[in-house]
Order: C-alpha cells, then structure tokens, then sequence
C-alpha cells in the first residue's frame, strides 16, 4: 500500500508469544503462570533447548533457545510443556486465513508471522492504524489469540516494530521518523543479523544501527562481501522487498537432540539413519524428489556446522539420503562428542501425478 505522497506502508504481524499462548488458551488453568514450551526438563538435566515462553516466564530472565536446564535453574516451578506442532500449524492456518482476508498481497514467513500490504485502499498512515486495529480485533475475537503489529515504509522496519511494544501492540513508523526510531537500535534488532556477524561487527566497533550506516561500506564489503551492503541499507532503513505470497516449500529437514552427548558409530549411525527414514517420508508425502542432502551436526560445546551434498540427479530414494548424510558424517566422526544430529534435503522438485504413482514402488 501507499500513503498519499506515494510512499509505500508496509504491516508485519507478529503473534505473541505463540507456542505458549496456544497452550494457555487450551488450558486455561495455567493463565498468569510462567509457561515454558520445549523438551522436558527433567529436573534440570534436560537436553533440548526452550522453543518460546509466556510473558511471566520472561520475567525469570527465559527465552527462545536458552538451553531448557538453564530454564530449569531460571524457574524451577513454571509449567513445562512439550512442543505439539499439529496443533500449532492448525492453528496458524487459521489466523492467518482470518488475516488474508484484508490483504491485496499476503506473505506468511513463518507459523506466527505475516507481512500484509493492502494495495491502494489504504491511503495513509491513519488508516493504516485503523486497519491494524481492526485484524487484532478479529484475531482476538476468532481465535482467543493476541498479536502485536508494526506499521513502516518497508518490511524490515515493520517487522522491527512489531517486536517494539509487545505484547498486543502497534507500533507505526512514519517516513520522517525512521532515523530516530531505528538508529538507536542494537544491531541484533535488524533482521538477518546473527551472533556470530554481531561479534564480528563489535569488533569493528559498530553496536548500534546508527553506527552500522554510518560505517565505510567499503569496509563492510571487504569484511562481509555483498551482505555488507545489504547490512548497510538494511540499518539506514531501506529495503526494496515486495510483499509476495510466500514461496513453495525449499526444504524438508529433521534434527534429533540427543538425551545423552553420543560418540558411538553404531549410535551415530543408527541416528542417521532414523532421521534420513523421517525426511524420506515427508518428501514422498509431498511428492517431492530433492537434489540436495544437508546434514547438521552439534558438539557438546555447541559448536554447529552444516554441510551439503548435490547428487547428479534428482531422487526420491530413502538409501541415497542415508548413505550421502553418513558420506558427510565422516568429516566429523571421533573428533568429539554429538549433541545434536539433523538431516535434511533441498533443492526440491515437485513429481506430477505419474511420478508420485511410480514412488509408490521404490
């Protein structure tokens, strides 16, 4: 959409706290309690990581991806809940059918995300803060469920507004006030900027946004390569995206944290082995034949690393998965002990109707 000078206005919607607040409203008994979604936490010596939490939880110092033993200690007597998927794509399905309906163009990022751009019926900011209100209104009053909404010139400002006043806010960014808004920002706040590119700019000493595009491209292009020039944009608030229905699916991947570090060939390869037989299911359920075969590995340290393998021909072959994924699982085997294993396949094509016939036989 456009606002009358023909600036573009862009809204990202954010649901909060998501996974827990779908718990909540399914168990009302546990409203105003610090509610923790993840593994189990089995008394402190859980393995897996916390996957999101309530507004009370946070107030422990919790959050998304702290390891869920270190919840434990945070808050011992919060509710512990398991992740149930199922229940969370069910319900995302139908938010985000509600919100749909009020955009021209709709791109879904994610299972509680939604940037929303409404064509040319909406001509300024003030009505796009009406139109704000009234999608919050209509989550609240179809699906028991708060969101929290950012209004900006581009979707990585909008989505950087969302987050600014949860939960159960909107928060608008207009043309003349972007500087002021996003340049005191911490650079961890512009999407796309991880740990590890955080670490390597605070050693160039640049923390903040404003810093960021204030910095020598130059410099970011010889540190970062062509992702220093997005950065740069990115902190001086442009960003070019058009809002575009969400694209097919890229991936299919599973991963496995283990109850106990493994070390073991016969565990590792067993592991492998499982989670190959997982991905192989999903991909011929979706009539997908892939190209690529990834594999993800985690050391007790939480040292991570990814890799990736091309075949020279697309498959829909449950034994290639296996053998690639193990193929790369040599580079890393006796060199210490796994916390995590994960494969995955990529570069998808999707089979026509006699394809997915034929797979039936393979």
């Amino acid at each position: 959409m456009r606002d009358r000078s023909g600036e573009k206005i862009t809204l990202h919607m954010d649901m909060d706290s998501f996974y827990s607040a779908v718990e909540v409203r399914e168990r009302p008994d546990i409203r105003g309690l610090p509610v923790v979604v993840g593994s189990d936490p089995k008394g402190g010596k859980g393995r897996g990581v916390v996957s999101t939490c309530s507004y009370e939880a946070r107030s422990y110092g919790i959050h998304s991806g702290m390891p869920i033993s270190k919840a434990y200690r945070l808050c011992p007597d919060a509710v512990y809940l398991r992740v149930n998927m199922k229940l969370y794509k069910e319900i995302s399905e139908n938010i985000m059918r509600t919100v749909r309906v009020f955009a021209d163009r709709f791109q879904q990022v994610s299972v509680d995300e939604a940037y929303i751009d409404v064509g040319d019926s909406v001509i300024d900011y003030e009505s796009a803060i009406l139109l704000a209100k009234k999608i919050k209104c209509e989550v609240l009053r179809l699906h028991g469920l708060t969101c929290s909404i950012g209004i900006a010139p581009n979707k990585s400002i909008a989505k950087i507004a969302s987050d600014f006043n949860k939960p159960d806010g909107i928060t608008v960014v207009r043309p003349e006030d972007l500087k002021d808004f996003l340049f005191p920002m911490h650079i961890s706040k512009i999407p796309g900027i991880g740990k590890k590119t955080q670490q390597l700019l605070r050693a160039m000493g640049i923390d903040t946004a404003g810093q960021l595009a204030a910095a020598d491209v130059q410099l970011l292009i010889a540190r970062f390569g062509k992702y220093g020039i997005l950065m740069h944009q990115l902190a001086n608030g442009v960003d070019m995206r058009e809002v575009k229905e969400r694209e097919a699916v890229k991936s299919v991947s599973t991963e496995d944290t283990f109850e106990e570090d493994i070390s073991d060939p016969l565990e590792i390869t067993r592991s492998i082995t499982e989670l190959s037989g997982k991905v192989h299911a999903a991909v011929i359920k979706k009539s997908f034949r892939f190209r690529t075969v990834t594999l993800k590995v985690r050391y007790e340290d939480f040292r991570t690393y990814t890799r990736a393998r091309t075949l020279n021909a697309a498959s829909t072959d449950k034994e290639t998965i296996i053998k690639t994924a193990l193929g790369m699982m040599e580079e890393f085997s006796g060199k210490g002990r796994f916390r995590l294993l994960g494969v995955g396949v990529t570069k998808l094509e999707k089979l026509d109707k006699e394809q997915t016939f034929l797979t039936d036989f393979l």
